[in-house]
């Protein structure tokens, strides 16, 4: 009796953080994010390889499973080219560029900002038949010390932001 007694503050600390990190992004690695990345992706009609480097994965909030990647478009044709850098499927509702985005896939277009200039960069989001849904400027972050073609970063308030080098969109 003594021992459960014990035992409870410790597990009401473990309940709580649990219930704590439920509300905010949490990055995804491992096995579930090698089992989640496809090795393809499909737009407009093609489909184009993922950069496994330059993917991440987090979930939401409120738990859905949020996958993002760089596309390899060498090759295709230049209108692809100059539109999709890369994708975003989700398995729930999340908001990028102000706009509500639900359940589905989607493929982005993202414009940095001049190397070695302080001026916001554009991202573009369409879904997979190439209407454009969302666009919006991603200021750049001069805080980045070392830049990475794609990551997610979550912040202590739980909050979260894609970056594209250091150009960067709020994810909510």
């Amino acid at each position: 009796m003594k021992s459960l007694r014990l035992l409870a503050p410790i597990l009401l600390v473990l309940t709580a953080g649990s219930a704590i990190a439920q509300n905010q992004f949490q990055l995804v690695t491992g096995k579930a994010f090698d089992s989640a990345l496809p090795k393809d992706f499909y737009l407009e009609g093609n489909a184009i390889p993922t950069a496994k480097r330059n993917a991440a994965m987090a979930t939401s909030p409120s738990g859905a499973r949020v996958v993002f990647s760089l596309l390899d478009t060498t090759g295709y044709a230049s209108n692809i080219i100059e539109k999709y850098i890369g994708m975003i499927i989700t398995e729930g509702d999340l908001t990028i560029c102000g706009q509500k985005v639900t359940v589905g896939s989607y493929g982005f277009g993202w414009v940095p900002s001049p190397r070695g200039e302080d001026k916001p960069g554009t991202f573009s989001l369409y879904n997979q038949a190439g209407a454009k849904l969302a666009e919006c400027s991603t200021p750049r972050d001069a805080n980045v010390k070392v830049p990475r073609p794609l990551q997610v970063v979550v912040n202590a308030d739980g909050t979260a932001a894609l970056y594209h080098g250091r150009n960067r969109v709020s994810l909510q």
